[in-house]
């Protein structure tokens, strides 16, 4: 081989190796892998709860808003009973989307270094409360009680448990988790004194077992805003199938305005699904107290996510405050609204990692 060729063939090898390093620099991590749009998804696998906090998925779900829109791709909704179950879900690659409360959403993206999910919109903003016995009239008074909340790590865990640590009553109150419609026959028996809830359930402990408000969690919040409810989706299936995500959102946003055009049909939309799903629809005035509780909302507030990842460290469910840099991409959903002419929803920084 002449000289020339072997320092044509060195170069060659060179130019692969540097390719190559430059390709391990950048990892493998498929949050900064490049876009691939495979078109829309066969199915898409959305995970919900029967709560009232959930109101805009199960509109979308009773009134087919979500169906309409993703057309050819065949919906599969999972009902979970809190937040954790469905991050296991998600992780695990069974579920492709989810209505999922603050914390989950902050744990599933902590648990995967920043790579397995992304917060693509907001979908419920307030809606939960501590409800107590009514001898129990400020903090101090919890001192050797029961509280309760959904499930250990859940959106309410963590408000309850920041809560307490701010009040300095961590060492003096037992909390346990319970499924909420346990929480209401246990609270009727007089096992449990107080428990920190979302809609419907705090309502229902208010009207059917006589517990007063101690704490509305709005109360807690700048402007009384605070994402109860938001709307994650895989990483990998963002890339994926974009149109599909895109459809989702579009179903979201019909079911928002629709609850916004007629409180008394979304109402009813949402008790039919309650009752498919929990076999018992709510009395007339539970629903009425729910609804004021909540705000159905586009916007996932994102610039309060970096304290609730802060607050998860103060109740004493996380060693350090989890990195939720660059969670949201509110790109497709901004990308809906402009389609539809309304204002474009800010991720107050925090799509940047």
């Amino acid at each position: 081989m002449s000289r020339t060729r072997l320092l044509t063939a060195a170069l060659a090898v060179t130019l692969l190796a540097a390719g190559a390093c430059s390709r391990a620099d950048r990892g493998t991590d498929s949050a900064s892998a490049p876009a691939q749009d495979k078109g829309p998804a066969a199915e898409l696998r959305l995970g919900y709860f029967p709560n009232v906090t959930h109101a805009a998925a199960l509109i979308g779900l009773e009134k087919g808003l979500f169906g309409k829109e993703l057309g050819n791709t065949k919906l599969t909704p999972t009902k979970f009973n809190a937040g954790p179950e469905e991050v296991a879900a998600l992780l695990g690659g069974s579920l492709d989307a989810g209505f999922i409360g603050s914390g989950p959403a902050i744990n599933a993206y902590a648990k995967s270094n920043g790579a397995a999910v992304r917060l693509i919109s907001g979908a419920t903003s307030g809606g939960a409360q501590l409800v107590v016995r009514s001898d129990i009239t400020k903090p101090e008074d919890l001192a050797g009680k029961t509280v309760v909340t959904p499930q250990l790590g859940n959106t309410q865990d963590v408000s309850l448990k920041k809560w307490l640590g701010d009040k300095g009553l961590t060492e003096k109150v037992q909390v346990t988790n319970l499924e909420n419609a346990q929480t209401l026959d246990a609270f009727k028996k007089g096992d449990v004194q107080a428990a920190w809830l979302p809609e419907p359930w705090s309502s229902r402990l208010v009207l059917e077992a006589g517990a007063t408000v101690l704490v509305d969690e709005k109360e807690l919040w700048p402007g009384g805003k605070f994402p109860t409810t938001v709307l994650i989706v895989r990483t990998a299936y963002l890339k994926d199938h974009p149109q599909t995500v895109q459809a989702l959102l579009r179903g979201l946003v019909a079911s928002i305005d629709f609850a916004g055009a007629s409180k008394t049909e979304a109402q009813a939309a949402v008790n039919k699904q309650l009752k498919e799903l929990t076999g018992k629809e709510l009395s007339g005035p539970v629903t009425e107290r729910a609804w004021a509780n909540i705000e159905l909302t586009l916007d996932p507030a994102a610039g309060q996510f970096p304290q609730l990842a802060k607050d998860a460290v103060t109740a004493g469910v996380a060693k350090e405050a989890a990195s939720v840099a660059g969670f949201a991409d509110l790109s497709a959903l901004n990308t809906v609204l402009k389609q539809l002419g309304k204002s474009e929803v800010d991720p107050s920084g925090l799509d940047k990692k």
